[in-house]
């Protein structure tokens, strides 16, 4: 559906921004803080141990509470209100194609340090008004706990075990699906090893499963995930394994046991930028053996002497599908567990048998002000396979059309950092439907407006 896959926040990882009042400014260095994070516990606050740089911003005395010898908290929140409005979601097929919500959340966290050992807690609130026909895991999962977990530092090794939201690389196979109301977390073992200028992380984990009730967040008993993740500067290379034993392709339920093995290549030189990425993954479903794979690429350049300093990048994906079903290889790409806008705002099909064209142009209208203009093209790469969700879920099967195309998308978005912790933002998206579409069920034209404030330090 497109709420699970496509509605996403309009946030990027807001900068706090180093604020000063005049007094302030004349008594003390200026200050820059880290930026803050998705997952919140990536943030090193610890430089605040010194009182006057506490003293730079209102938020410093939440951010460093000092316990004791080599023992200090600290402490933020999250406050989001997400409202979309959707005309003929999926095409006009889904249940509410007209719908539109409201979406809030609240997400405060504590981290406590005491010496090398460490402890973090995260619970969410998060509740959902106007969902049709009804609000499901995604939207409303009530109070419960988001992420929470210990960990020992023993120098090049850190050790972490709980509960946890993950971020590997740009999230294309593991991200914390951020946009919707109710992000994904893991319970397991984490191990983060450095060695030299590459990091390691060693993962054994299982998602959870939101639930619509207060505290009934639970283990998924049918899903695992384990796997090392490698990074060096500008090169991450990395191994996935996955098992769900109650998979589902084409229309067949089965256990699948994938292997997913990729590498990317990132950087910027000059005014440049890229990030390409290769998977290839393999296994078994059922009786069948896996075959599949993904290249993503995107190139960019920044015009920072230009008028609004724009800059323009343009992203190509090519996603594998299943070619010949009955032939003994499932060629159908799984993404595991991507990020939850993982096209644009409106994402109704996501990374699964699917060949994608993205030019994009974003530029700052004024200090606080940035904006963006974006165009989607979407086609099957296979013709005997069918288009999916984010999640991976079949949402159109391939029916008897032998057609390619699935259609285009034009989005604009805009977001105004009203203060340091304050983003206001708002997204317009159009999805015209193509032939294939067209072909092999309703056929209209999607429409969404996503609009948002979200207070975060």
């Amino acid at each position: 559906m497109g709420r699970l896959g496509g509605a996403a926040s309009l946030l990027l990882p807001a900068l706090f921004l180093n604020t000063t009042t005049p007094a302030a400014a004349q008594d003390h260095e200026p200050w820059q803080a880290p930026t803050l994070s998705i997952t919140r516990y990536d943030e090193d606050w610890s430089d605040l141990k010194d009182a006057e740089k506490r003293a730079h911003h209102w938020t410093g005395p939440f951010k460093y509470i000092p316990l004791g010898d080599d023992a200090w908290l600290s402490t933020g929140i999250e406050l989001r209100a997400r409202n979309e409005n959707y005309r003929d979601n999926l095409w006009g097929g889904a249940d509410a194609p007209d719908d539109g919500y409201l979406w809030l959340r609240a997400m405060p966290y504590a981290d406590l340090h005491v010496g090398r050992v460490r402890a973090f807690v995260q619970p969410i609130a998060a509740y959902a008004a106007g969902v049709a026909p009804a609000a499901g895991p995604v939207d409303q999962t009530r109070a419960d706990l988001l992420q929470g977990f210990g960990e020992v530092d023993l120098g090049p090794v850190t050790l972490r075990a709980g509960r946890q939201m993950l971020s590997l690389g740009t999230e294309r196979l593991i991200g914390t699906r951020y946009g919707p109301n109710v992000p994904l977390a893991f319970d397991g073992a984490r191990a983060d090893v450095t060695l030299g200028k590459a990091k390691v992380s060693l993962l054994a984990v299982r998602p959870v499963q939101p639930r619509p009730g207060t505290f009934d967040d639970r283990t998924s008993d049918s899903k695992s995930l384990w796997g090392a993740y490698g990074v060096l500067p500008g090169l991450d290379l990395y191994y996935l394994g996955y098992r769900n034993d109650l998979a589902r392709f084409g229309g067949v339920s089965g256990r699948e046991e994938r292997h997913s093995f990729g590498l990317r290549s990132h950087g910027t030189r000059g005014d440049w930028h890229w990030n390409v990425e290769g998977v290839a993954q393999f296994g078994r479903f059922g009786r069948e053996r896996i075959a599949a794979w993904t290249l993503g690429t995107e190139v960019g350049r920044s015009f920072p002497a230009a008028p609004l300093a724009p800059d323009a990048t343009l992203r190509f994906n090519l996603v594998s599908g299943d070619g010949k079903p009955g032939n003994g290889t499932l060629g159908t790409f799984n993404a595991l567990f991507p990020k939850g806008k993982y096209f644009g705002e409106l994402s109704p099909v996501g990374p699964t048998n699917i060949v994608s064209l993205n030019p994009r142009v974003s530029a700052t209208l004024a200090r606080d002000i940035s904006a963006s203009l974006a165009a989607m093209a979407y086609w099957r790469y296979s013709r005997t396979d069918g288009v999916y969700d984010i999640p991976g879920n079949l949402i159109r099967a391939a029916g008897g059309s032998r057609a390619r195309f699935i259609g285009k998308e034009a989005e604009a978005t805009v977001a105004w950092q009203a203060t340091a912790e304050l983003e206001l933002s708002a997204s317009l998206s159009a999805f015209v439907p193509g032939a294939f579409i067209r072909e092999t069920g309703p056929a209209k034209t999607i429409a969404m407006l996503g609009l948002e404030a979200n207070f975060r330090f």
